[in-house]
């Protein structure tokens, strides 16, 4: 398979970003990234893309793949309801819809997380906008969409972009795991999943933790 990965410089991506690499039947990986990775690798090109809503000057080099694994996102803590909306939904939609033009055949997955509202109407800001993010995803013409929604993950081994709280809390993964299963998984299972998903498919669309840990597992 070849696939294309965003958010690579984030804490996800870059857990998703390292699956691909390692797995031995995805030859070529696109990173279409704000920054360069500073990673080097004989799959890896990087595409330097500053505004994700505009992506028409990369166009030529987004044909040809079967898979995107769309990991950009923001914090909404700070934000209003329209900034976050443009920097959330306007941005995925917008490089999302020239793919589908371009990759008929492609596979999206698209990092939401746990608790996103997919009727739109809930009191959290942040998960109505996913929600509707979501939405307009799966109504678009790919071959198949889904919505990743994971919560506390566990980086993986290596990892150089990590969130300040993962490190902090990262040594109650193993009582969290056993306690609260449906909230936890590790970065690598996210990113078995995704190549999983685009293999083989699966029953959801709309994929919580439990659903990402059972098919990250499942081939």
């Amino acid at each position: 398979m070849n696939v294309i990965v965003t958010g690579a410089t984030g804490m996800v991506g870059e857990g998703v970003l390292l699956e691909c690499l390692q797995d031995p039947g995805i030859t070529r990986v696109l990173v279409v990234t704000r920054k360069p990775t500073g990673r080097q690798h004989p799959k890896l090109r990087e595409v330097l893309l500053p505004d994700f809503a505009h992506p028409e000057a990369i166009e030529s080099e987004l044909t040809g793949y079967d898979a995107c694994y769309f990991c950009l996102g923001v914090s909404s803590v700070g934000l209003k309801e329209p900034e976050y909306t443009r920097l959330t939904h306007d941005l995925t939609l917008g490089f999302a819809r020239p793919l589908a033009r371009l990759n008929p055949q492609m596979t999206f997955c698209y990092v939401s997380g746990a608790g996103t509202d997919s009727t739109e109407k809930g009191r959290q800001m942040w998960a109505r906008v996913k929600g509707r993010t979501e939405n307009e995803l799966l109504r678009l013409p790919f071959r198949a969409a889904y919505m990743f929604r994971p919560g506390f993950m566990k980086a993986t081994e290596g990892q150089q972009n990590v969130l300040p709280m993962y490190k902090y809390i990262a040594w109650l993964y193993p009582a969290l795991r056993r306690f609260t299963p449906g909230f936890v998984s590790t970065l690598a299972e996210v990113g078995r999943a995704m190549i999983n998903v685009t293999r083989h498919g699966y029953e959801k669309r709309v994929l919580e933790v439990r659903d990402i840990v059972e098919l990250a597992g499942r081939y």
